[in-house]
């Protein structure tokens, strides 16, 4: 697996230790896990996370139908 350098203040660092430790993770788990998420979320399950917003707003269309045309009636 490659590695990377990254630079980061001391205080950001201090408290990302103390965060793992307090996860039972390392800092090297802790930045893996949130780099996945941050760009697994954007690139693969975009179309996912708006099925289910779009499930959870509970909205109804009481059976109006839209057209590309009623888009532009403001």
């Amino acid at each position: 697996m490659p590695n990377i350098t990254i630079s980061i203040n001391k205080e950001l660092l201090d408290s990302g230790r103390e965060y793992a430790r307090k996860h039972n993770t390392s800092m090297n788990a802790l930045i893996r896990k949130m780099l996945e998420e941050t760009v697994k979320s954007q690139s693969e399950n975009w179309l996912d996370a708006c099925f289910e917003l779009m499930d959870r707003a509970n909205a109804d269309s009481k059976g109006k139908k839209w057209n590309r045309e009623d888009l532009y009636d403001v």
